[in-house]
């Protein structure tokens, strides 16, 4: 049975869903985004809050959204802690509640991808309404590489329902570079990368794509 939105409550506050530090990537990102001067940043779908936080130490106006609760109070105690500043919103990937063109950067990680494509082209096309002209964004996709890939319940091409573990009930899609390519068609693909690392184990794969509206 797939899970309902509200149950990311439940997920989020366990440790392997509320590490503290940033993805390399992003880091990266983050950093070359400041020199652009592009200073209102967008973390979709925050989590815990992780990229919140780095981008609110490195003098981002910052504003994280997520559909949990849970994971929305998880990054403002967090916040707290470090005498940092963002604003954090309860949004749905797919309907943000910002008016059009506000955002020089938006971030997407780990998150996009747990819908179907119809979903999928739902937030792509909201990134793109409160995204700048000019505006850069780093998001992140599950490839056919990773070692989950095929396992669930297939509810269309590339997409699955995990049936066991923390996750049983949430959606995975996979994508190949070319299907990335057609989902962000609107934007100018800066570049599209593989990152991988074997973790106990298993290969975990994904691609991370950068591009500016």
């Amino acid at each position: 049975m797939r899970r309902t939105l509200a149950d990311w409550d439940q997920i989020l506050p366990e440790k392997q869903y509320s590490f503290e530090e940033p993805d390399d990537f992003v880091a990266d990102f983050a950093k070359s985004t400041l020199k652009e001067n592009r200073t209102e940043a967008l973390d979709l779908a925050c989590g815990a809050g992780r990229h919140v936080i780095y981008m609110a130490e490195h003098g981002f106006k910052v504003t994280g959204a997520d559909v949990s609760g849970a994971g929305l109070q998880m990054t403002k105690e967090r916040l707290r802690k470090r005498g940092l500043r963002a604003i954090l919103v309860k949004s749905s990937m797919n309907h943000l509640p910002y008016v059009d063109s506000c955002f020089d950067a938006v971030v997407c990680t780990r998150a996009i991808y747990h819908q179907k494509v119809t979903g999928i082209k739902e937030t792509i096309t909201e990134i793109r309404r409160v995204l700048r002209e000019g505006g850069a964004i780093l998001v992140d996709f599950l490839s056919e590489r990773t070692y989950s890939y095929g396992k669930g319940i297939k509810t269309e091409e590339g997409t699955f329902v995990e049936t066991d573990g923390v996750e049983r009930g949430v959606t995975h899609h996979f994508a190949g570079k070319e299907e990335i390519e057609r989902l962000f068609h609107s934007f100018e693909i800066l570049s599209i990368k593989l990152h991988e690392a074997d973790v106990d184990g298993e290969l975990r794969s994904r691609w991370v794509i950068k591009a500016i509206k």
